[in-house]
C-alpha cells in the first residue's frame, strides 16, 4: 500500500511539473509577444482599415512594425512607399495574392506545439478553405490567374542553412479544391533520366500564366536544382543545378534565385536566370539572401533580410533584375510583398 502511494505521489509531483513548465513557456511566450506589439517612435504610422486585394497600385505584405497590428497582411501605396500604411485584421506568418485570390500561412502557438494552417481568402480577405499544414510555414505563391495556390513548410528543421531539414510543398486548386499535398508525389526526370530518391525535398515554387507549368526547386543528394513542372502530367524536369526559392519574371522569361556560394552555410546570392539561354546574372545585392524574391514589374526584385539589431524582424529591399545599381530599402518592417 505504501508502495502504490508512493507511485501514486511520484506520478502527481510529475504531472505538475510538466504543467508547471507548459506554463512557463506560454507566459514566456506571450511576454515575449507582449514587448514585440509595443510601438515604438520613429516608426512608420500604421493603422487599421480596409483592405482587399482588387485595390490597383497598392504593394501588400505582412507588416513588421512593433504595435497591435504586427504580422497583419497591410497595405501601402506603391508609389509612396513611405506613407501610411493600412492593416486589415488578418494576421499571417506568410503571404501570397494574386488575381483577387490570396493564401496567408498562419503558425498559432500551442502548450505543447504551434498549429499551422495555410488560408486561402478571397479579394476581401475572407477566408474560404482552411488546410491543416504539417510542419513550419516557410513559403507561399499564387498563380497570376488565382488558379493555383502553393505553400512550402519546414517538416523537421528550421532553415534552408540546416545540415539536416525536411520540406513538404503543397499545391492547391482554387477552382476544384483539388489539393496535391506534396510535389513528392509527382514523377521526376533528373538529367533526362527517370529518378526516384527516399530523401526528395521540395520548396519555392512559382507559377507561369498557363495555369499548369510551374518551376521549384528540388533538393537530393546534396544537391538544389531547378525544376519545370506539369501539374497536370503530375511531373517535374531538371534544367540546371545550384537554383533555390526560384521566382518567375511576369513576361516569363527569367527567373530570380538564390544561389549557394559557401557549401554548408547560409551564404547564398541573388541571381537572375535567362531560361532561354540558362544564363546567370549576378545581382547587386551582396548581403546573404534567404528569401524567395517577388517581381515588382519586370525590372525590379524585391526580398526581405533581417533588420539590424533586431531579432525577427526583417526590412523589405529592392533591387534591379539586370545585376546594375544598388539595393535600395523599400519597407522598413515589413516581408511577404505582393504587388497588387
Amino acid at each position: 500500500m505504501t508502495s502504490l502511494r508512493r507511485r501514486l505521489f511520484v506520478l502527481v509531483a510529475a504531472v505538475l511539473v510538466l504543467a508547471g513548465a507548459a506554463t512557463g513557456m506560454v507566459l514566456r511566450a506571450a511576454d515575449r509577444a507582449d514587448r514585440a506589439d509595443r510601438p515604438r517612435s520613429g516608426d512608420p504610422a500604421v493603422s487599421e482599415g480596409p483592405v482587399t486585394l482588387g485595390q490597383r497600385d497598392r504593394l501588400a505584405f505582412v507588416n513588421g512594425i512593433p504595435g497591435p497590428h504586427r504580422t497583419a497582411v497591410t497595405t501601402v501605396a506603391a508609389a509612396d512607399p513611405d506613407g501610411a500604411r493600412t492593416a486589415s485584421g488578418l494576421k499571417c506568418a506568410r503571404f501570397y495574392a494574386a488575381a483577387g485570390t490570396g493564401v496567408c500561412l498562419r503558425s498559432d502557438p500551442g502548450v505543447l506545439k504551434q498549429r499551422n494552417r495555410a488560408l486561402l481568402l478571397d479579394s476581401r480577405l475572407r477566408v474560404q478553405r482552411t488546410f491543416a499544414l504539417a510542419g513550419t510555414p516557410s513559403r507561399a505563391r499564387v498563380s497570376p490567374s488565382g488558379r493555383f495556390a502553393a505553400w512550402t513548410v519546414f517538416v523537421s528543421g528550421e532553415s534552408y542553412a540546416s545540415t539536416f531539414f525536411s520540406t513538404r510543398t503543397s499545391i492547391l486548386d482554387t477552382r476544384t479544391m483539388r489539393l496535391v499535398p506534396s510535389l513528392e508525389e509527382f514523377a521526376i526526370t533528373l538529367d533526362g533520366e527517370p529518378y526516384r530518391a527516399a530523401d526528395v525535398n521540395f520548396w519555392g515554387v512559382t507559377f507561369a500564366t498557363d495555369d499548369d507549368t510551374f518551376y521549384a526547386t528540388l533538393n537530393t543528394a546534396g544537391k538544389t536544382y531547378l525544376v519545370r513542372g506539369s501539374v497536370s502530367g503530375r511531373s517535374v524536369t531538371t534544367l540546371t543545378e545550384n537554383v533555390e526559392c526560384p521566382s518567375l519574371s511576369p513576361d516569363g522569361t527569367r527567373v530570380a534565385f538564390k544561389k549557394r556560394v559557401l557549401s554548408r552555410t547560409d551564404l547564398w546570392r541573388e541571381y537572375v536566370l535567362d531560361l532561354r539561354t540558362l544564363r546567370r546574372t549576378p545581382l547587386a545585392e551582396r548581403r546573404s539572401v534567404d528569401d524567395q524574391a517577388t517581381w515588382l514589374d519586370d525590372d525590379t526584385l524585391a526580398y526581405a533580410l533581417p533588420a539590424d539589431g533586431e531579432v525577427g524582424r526583417s526590412d523589405l529591399w529592392t533591387v534591379p533584375a539586370d545585376g546594375t545599381g544598388s539595393p535600395r530599402l523599400l519597407l522598413a518592417g515589413a516581408s511577404s510583398p505582393a504587388p497588387l
